[in-house]
């Protein structure tokens, strides 16, 4: 019986999806492997573009890969497709313009999409913007050069970044949020007054507890916003942090399980043999909190794409890993280590706020559960991370309440 070169097809160029396709070649350099996207470019980095939005990097900086280095490599790149549905009895991909990408293994690294604002007035006002993509970030800059006033409206890490890009770029600034502080999975309310200080030292007027009820467009742009409890927010541009929709339509009709997520085991296999799934939109099994989530950060994702593209190739590495992730927050650092979400029941959390000026603390989260460290949020200082990211990975118990205490000044 004749063989053929083994068939690879991946859902998605972004760091997951492309970390799979530069990990399967180097392990097979016969295999076939289709990457296929619906954006127009080669990878680029996602964290680098709240840089570019400010003006600190130029879109160059922003771009990972080219044409050329996928050329190289052999790894076909098709851009500007969109995959309409998997059949995983024929083990094959369909894409919108008609045509089939036959597999022997599926990477599913389709990440997601974000949340519109959906409130009367928004839906045909020009100049209301989410901020995920390189696309977005492009258009967001040409209307802050003739903005006078922008608002921020969400209490994600989206919502933080385009914050900080309007009040670096001078303008009048408001950040507006439903919960009671940023992050409000991660944080407490110290926490929260933290990153309040910080963004009233540039400037920003920070309203919390409220919502967007419409928007009062003036010639097809925002003029202000209502919100529901009766305030006025003038603003001729709206940033938008909402979160976002996963990915998943495309495997409606599959027999592939999707639960917030597409559900995959230790070794990122979906239910359905032959078929993977990584980054965002995998709801993957964690072995330091030992339950299934997903996690929408870079080091998560292109580990995953490490992982999964071993598998897929016929290896058996199960993911333990700890993610972390560290962005500017204003003129300040956040550094996120592990899984950092008080919304587990079964998790214990302790903190520290240094005192200092305003807009000028350091503040601190550990997360603990079953008396072992799992995750840690820092913003400030970053001294003492390393050691933290040490501390989750060795799983050590830390049963008594000054051995936790501890930690939170561990430098």
């Amino acid at each position: 019986m004749a063989t053929h070169e083994k068939r690879y097809v991946i859902i998605g160029n972004g760091v997951a999806g492309t970390t799979a396709a530069e990990t399967l070649r180097k392990n097979d350099p016969n295999c076939s492997i289709h990457l296929l996207t619906n954006e127009r470019y080669p990878l680029y980095n996602r964290v680098s573009l709240p840089r570019f939005l400010q003006g600190v990097i130029v879109e160059q900086k922003v771009m990972i890969r080219d044409f050329a280095w996928h050329e190289q490599r052999n790894i076909e790149l098709i851009t500007e497709t969109v995959v309409t549905g998997v059949n995983t009895e024929e083990r094959v991909v369909r894409t919108e313009d008609g045509r089939e990408f036959p597999y022997d293994a599926l990477l599913v690294a389709s990440g997601g999409w974000a949340n519109p604002l959906k409130v009367p007035g928004a839906q045909d006002t020009k100049h209301i913007y989410n901020f995920v993509t390189l696309d977005d970030t492009r258009t967001i800059v040409e209307r802050m050069q003739e903005s006078r006033s922008a608002l921020a409206y969400g209490g994600s890490f989206i919502a933080y970044e385009l914050c900080d890009g309007f009040a670096v770029r001078k303008l009048n600034t408001t950040w507006l949020m439903r919960g009671p502080y940023w992050l409000r999975n991660s944080l407490d309310t110290d926490g929260g007054e933290v990153v309040d200080n910080i963004a009233k030292k540039f400037g920003v007027e920070v309203i919390h507890g409220d919502e967007i009820e419409s928007v009062i467009p003036a010639n097809g742009v925002p003029s202000y916003v209502k919100t529901k409890k009766g305030r006025e927010i003038q603003a001729d541009m709206v940033g938008v942090g909402l979160g976002i929709t996963l990915n998943t339509q495309i495997l409606e009709g599959s027999p592939i399980e999707v639960n917030g997520g597409v559900v995959v085991n230790e070794y990122l296999e979906t239910n359905v043999p032959g078929v993977y799934a990584a980054g965002d939109v995998a709801n993957f099994y964690d072995a330091t909190v030992k339950r299934h989530h997903t996690m929408g950060t870079w080091d998560n994702a292109k580990s995953h794409g490490q992982v999964a593209a071993v598998n897929m190739a016929g290896g058996h590495q199960a993911y333990v890993d700890v993610p972390t992730y560290t962005s500017p927050l204003f003129d300040v650092n956040i550094a996120v280590v592990g899984s950092a979400e008080s919304n587990n029941p079964e998790m214990e959390t302790i903190a520290l706020r240094e005192p200092g000026e305003k807009g000028n603390e350091n503040y601190r989260r550990l997360f603990f559960l079953e008396n072992k460290l799992v995750g840690v949020l820092m913003i400030g200082s970053p001294k003492g991370r390393k050691k933290l990211v040490e501390v989750v990975k060795n799983q050590q118990t830390y049963a008594t309440k000054a051995e936790r205490e501890a930690l939170l000044t561990l430098k």
